[in-house]
């Protein structure tokens, strides 16, 4: 008989410790966290990049002045590339 009542004892347990007060719970909403992505660009081509300075004694063709031409202007215009005088 003893065995019994330690049976529904031991059972009774369980069941009780689930019973709620029956009043509903509310949980109040965690607010995300606010990410926010910003994507900065660093131009570092004036940290490497110089003007081509031509001698008076170099023989270019008409496409590579041409092309230093070009360069040098870019320069000046992104780089701030001063003329130097030369």
């Amino acid at each position: 008989m003893w065995k019994t009542t330690l049976l529904l004892c031991l059972l009774a347990l369980p069941l009780t410790s689930c019973e709620t007060s029956g009043v509903a719970q509310v949980k109040t909403p965690v607010a995300e966290p606010l990410v926010q992505v910003k994507t900065k660009f660093v131009d570092t081509g004036c940290d490497w990049t110089k003007p081509i300075y031509v001698s008076s004694t170099d023989v270019l063709s008409d496409e590579t002045a041409r092309a230093v031409l070009a360069h040098n202007r870019a320069g000046a215009a992104q780089c701030g590339w001063k003329p130097t005088g030369k």
